[in-house]
């Protein structure tokens, strides 16, 4: 049974400009979720993410956005257990293929077209 750490990444934010009077206000996260096992074997999922306008009492200006607030956000949206299922099953598949693609086992010639 592997081990596996896994890790949010975030590209990029989806912003409107101005919402009641709050700048920058995030609409959209783009991530990716990657799992790596202990012996460097990684797999991913990426999307994007809605959220949810916030109130101007719990809003946070962009440029003090941190990675655990949005974190919670899509852990709090996502289900992590899921998506750690399929990043598992993807890395299992990737060190016991259950499919492969072969050559073909005679000489093909392409030029005698």
């Amino acid at each position: 049974m592997n081990t596996y750490n896994f890790k949010w990444i975030f590209s990029a934010f989806d912003c409107r400009v101005d919402e009641d009077g709050m700048q920058d206000v995030v609409t959209t996260v783009h991530w990716r979720y990657n799992g790596t096992t202990e012996d460097g074997i990684s797999a991913g999922i990426y999307g994007a993410q809605s959220v949810g306008t916030p109130t101007p009492d719990a809003f946070t200006p962009y440029p003090e956005l941190n990675e655990e607030q949005v974190i919670g956000w899509m852990e709090s949206t996502l289900d992590v257990t899921a998506m750690q299922t399929n990043i598992a099953e993807q890395i299992e598949l990737i060190i016991n293929p259950i499919n492969v693609t072969l050559p073909p086992p005679f000489k093909n010639n392409l030029l005698s077209l």
